[in-house]
């Protein structure tokens, strides 16, 4: 027997926030940087993953179908510009490796 669908074709927990309710995505968080700032951080799925980036790490491309990660200041509010796509392992070893080019 096929399970019946809820009115309006929605699922539980599923759908827009109630008011006052406000939703994260749970790979969000906030790391500290080479440089010793903090930097928010997104996880990218391959499958999102649908242009060609440079990261700053190693500076090679980051290619279609990659997953890999979103990250920007966590200071102020940080414009579109200040976003950079990196490789994960990149990243993971931002420590040793710093950036290739010059954030400006």
């Amino acid at each position: 027997m096929a399970r019946r669908r809820r009115a309006g074709g929605t699922r539980r927990g599923g759908g827009q926030p109630t008011p006052g309710q406000v939703r994260f995505p749970s790979s969000r968080r906030v790391e500290p940087g080479a440089d010793g700032h903090d930097y928010e951080v997104r996880s990218v799925a391959a499958a999102r993953a649908v242009k060609v980036y440079r990261c700053p790490g190693c500076d090679h491309e980051i290619r279609p179908a990659t997953a890999h990660v979103v990250v920007w200041p966590a200071t102020d509010a940080a414009g579109v510009e200040d976003r950079r796509h990196w490789h994960t392992s990149c990243w993971a070893n931002r420590a040793t490796r710093g950036p290739t080019r010059k954030w400006s």
